[in-house]
């Protein structure tokens, strides 16, 4: 426990004013709210805030090397050709060449018919098939990636005002307290 400055009589911890003499010992209720209220709800930002409101999410695009200009290329011819052969059409063109070669297949008897099968159509025909497969979904995880995005962007903003209402929630009960203070 501390004492009066003026009268030396014992004080609460809490006490703003001597109960002997009346003189002030601590700061008011309404400064000591103030200071705890402002030292609870001080905002402090993730530096990640800031990072992420200046960029927008990557795209694919933007993720190819860049530098060596033959390595550029090659990522560039990779990409089309992928994108090329990754298409339904082709899948039915690859089918129509490899029903081609079937019947002499099938004439070869089942020594030729199981490599035609895992030879030609499976890695003719069905990668392409996969490549659309994996095209499919890449877009569907892009979409899911910058929905996530956006929802968490929501909900930061959502934070925000809140933080808002609380800090002019905040002023009014200081306010309110100074106010309590001065009446007693």
């Amino acid at each position: 426990m501390s004492s009066c400055h003026k009268c030396s009589a014992e004080l609460s911890e809490t006490a703003a004013y001597c109960s002997a003499c009346g003189a002030r010992v601590g700061p008011s209720v309404a400064e000591s709210l103030e200071k705890r209220v402002g030292a609870i709800f001080t905002h402090i930002p993730h530096p990640h805030i800031a990072r992420r409101k200046q960029q927008t999410p990557a795209k694919v695009a933007d993720m190819h090397p860049r530098g060596n200009p033959i390595t550029r290329f090659n990522a560039y011819l990779a990409v089309k050709i992928t994108d090329g052969v990754g298409t339904m059409w082709c899948a039915y063109a690859f089918a129509a060449l490899a029903c081609m070669s079937l019947p002499a297949a099938i004439n070869g008897g089942i020594a030729t018919l199981v490599p035609w099968i895992a030879q030609t159509f499976i890695q003719l025909v069905l990668l392409s098939i996969i490549i659309v497969g994996q095209k499919v979904a890449g877009e569907a995880s892009d979409k899911r990636a910058l929905d996530t995005y956006n929802d968490a962007e929501a909900v930061l903003h959502e934070a925000l005002q809140i933080q808002q209402h609380l800090a002019a929630q905040d002023e009014l009960l200081t306010k309110l307290a100074a106010a309590n203070s001065r009446q007693t």
